[in-house]
């Protein structure tokens, strides 16, 4: 192993990784970093095409700290190459999971396109699940099921490039998380604080849902104290129950709730929701006919 890339791996051999903590910078990289996800129920290893902490959006409950708008630099694909085979090969090969995840949670789950910002903003995004891919393929991780996930806010999947990378993610045991949090003009611009009109955004769904297996992520959470409002709840289950008329083949729903302090200014407003009221939407969605994973 290079030198330098060990030196950064071993940045994290003093401690256990959490659920509570996704910490980017827990290896030392400038792109890659290891986390125990709650959602997907094991390790997975982040790929960070953000790390100047810039995105489109700026959601409420985002634990980035100092977010602003805008997209990534360009990305170093050697750089990133080099940090994820050195990671993997210390997963894979290496004793990673009995010295720092839990017993519980020793399992690699996926490589995951997320961190500091919107993925798919970078122009190199089709060549990193290239990349990324290739790397899995030489690590066996393709043949042992782990997948190549996108965790993305959904906004930039009109864009050629971003759909030409959704489709080879298919081929490479491929799944995308599209962010859904709220489905009219107002609830989206107060959650996630974009213009994004829920129509265009709906048609954005439709189009990465035909190309690659594909999860609705939506976030619930209270603001001042209250839940969202029935208005709000109505109209996300509409747009729910349109993605089954109009026969979207999603994989599903993650419905979650807050498990992390957000570092947005807003962070004093928002905070976790009652179970039952968490339960109680659950229920409404799979009575819709969709499978759902629900994470408080």
């Amino acid at each position: 192993m290079d030198p330098v890339c060990q030196n950064r791996i071993v940045n994290i051999l003093s401690g256990t990784l959490s659920t509570t903590s996704h910490d980017r910078d827990t290896a030392g990289m400038a792109y890659v970093y290891p986390v125990v996800s709650r959602r997907a129920g094991g390790v997975s290893v982040g790929v960070n095409l953000n790390p100047n902490n810039a995105c489109n959006w700026r959601c409420l409950y985002c634990q980035v700290p100092n977010l602003r708008r805008g997209g990534p630099a360009p990305i170093d694909l050697v750089r990133l190459d080099s940090e994820l085979r050195h990671m993997l090969a210390h997963i894979v090969r290496g004793d990673f999971m009995s010295r720092h995840v839990p017993r519980d949670a020793q399992r690699f789950s996926d490589v995951a396109l997320s961190g500091n910002g919107e993925p798919t903003s970078a122009p190199e995004f089709p060549m990193v699940v290239e990349l990324i891919g290739q790397a899995m393929a030489d690590f066996g991780l393709l043949a042992q099921g782990v997948k190549l996930l996108l965790i993305s806010n959904g906004s930039l999947a009109h864009r050629a490039t971003v759909l030409q990378g959704i489709r080879r993610m298919a081929t490479l045991n491929g799944e995308v998380w599209f962010k859904f949090d709220r489905a009219t003009p107002s609830g989206m611009h107060l959650v996630n604080d974009t213009e994004t009109d829920p129509e265009r955004h709906f048609q954005r769904l439709k189009a990465v849902a035909g190309l690659c297996p594909t999860w609705i992520q939506t976030c619930m959470f209270t603001l001042d104290g209250a839940p969202p409002s029935d208005q709000e709840t109505q109209a996300y289950l509409d747009m729910l129950a349109r993605c089954r008329r109009e026969r979207i083949g999603l994989a599903g729903v993650l419905l979650y709730g807050l498990a992390r302090a957000s570092m947005q200014p807003e962070a004093s407003r928002i905070g976790t929701l009652d179970p039952d009221w968490l339960k109680m939407l659950a229920e409404r969605i799979e009575a819709l006919g969709l499978p759902l994973r629900l994470t408080p």
